[in-house]
């Protein structure tokens, strides 16, 4: 547990779980509300796998974020660990925000979510993300819907990515808090080490890159991380299943590899605020997703919910 920090009676602090279904962009609206990319983003569904705490400190309190993967049905080891992270995220926390597509239509997966949260018997905030994609009547006719569905706390229609409400939101969340601790120092925006964030920074790129075959066979670890005068050398491998997914990880002549590793250098150094010098390695581990001792030796483990 983090330490606690003794504040005011005025000051509010709580754990805020964020839950919705793959792609519903969780992840984009707390980098909004943090101020800072520190989770990683990408078109492609299902990019969260772990559970991960995002810190907000102002004046008038602490909200610490509980970001989850999105919920959807398993095929494999690691899908089966991706749920039970998020549907274990809900214990113990003050206060759930759920994240929806508002762009796309109503279905059974946000019906199973809704159900979740329901179920759960905590308070929850309805956020209706993507809203720069609708039209005002559009919007309204959402909020009207899931309205009925359900007694959230507030219904607040967001845009993650323009940042549009996204105060709003907080501005509703604090009072929904009680007065409590500082549970992390207020420099605090993530409570995952530096080498999580980097592993997470390469595999952005990969999912950005590479073809639809590749991108949730691949996982990555970082090996090493050496201060070396003024540069920072960093050694990390990248897993796939299949050797045809390490040609194209790979790519013609290496292309595709120093592609990746160029733009997360970048990245990672704007991060880290330090020169860095990215090696990478790519790995075949066959079928890894389903195999506990290789998904324990990276931090899942689909038996514990």
């Amino acid at each position: 547990m983090p330490d606690k920090t003794e504040k005011t009676k005025d000051f509010r602090s709580g754990f805020v779980a964020v839950v919705g279904r793959p792609n519903a962009g969780k992840s984009t609206l707390l980098n909004t509300l943090v101020g800072q990319k520190v989770l990683i983003i990408s078109e492609k569904p299902q990019t969260t796998r772990n559970r991960i705490q995002c810190i907000l400190t102002e004046e008038r309190g602490q909200i610490v974020f509980i970001d989850t993967p999105g919920i959807h049905k398993p095929k494999h080891q690691l899908g089966q660990y991706m749920v039970n992270t998020a549907k274990g995220s809900l214990r113990g926390t003050d206060l759930i925000i759920y994240v929806v597509d508002a762009s796309v239509p109503f279905g059974t997966g946000d019906e199973y979510v809704l159900n979740m949260v329901k179920e759960s018997g905590i308070p929850s905030i309805l956020a209706l993300n993507k809203i720069d994609l609708l039209s005002k009547e559009e919007i309204l006719s959402k909020i009207i819907e899931f309205s009925q569905q359900a007694d959230f706390k507030e219904v607040v229609p967001i845009s993650a990515l323009q940042g549009e409400n996204t105060k709003k939101l907080t501005d509703l969340i604090f009072p929904n808090l009680l007065p409590g601790p500082m549970y992390y120092p207020e420099d605090h925006i993530i409570d995952q080490p530096e080498r999580f964030v980097v592993a997470e920074l390469i595999r952005e790129k990969l999912l950005k890159l590479t073809r639809e075959e590749v991108p949730h066979s691949a996982a990555v670890i970082v090996e090493k991380m050496e201060e070396q005068k003024a540069l920072l050398k960093i050694s990390a491998v990248i897993l796939v299943e299949r050797e045809s997914q390490k040609g194209i990880v790979i790519g013609k002549n290496g292309a595709m590899l120093k592609e990746v590793g160029r733009q997360a250098r970048e990245e990672i150094e704007a991060l880290l605020d330090n020169k860095v010098f990215l090696e990478l390695w790519v790995k075949v581990r066959k079928d890894w997703r389903n195999q506990q001792n290789i998904l324990r030796e990276f931090g899942y483990d689909s038996t514990k919910s």
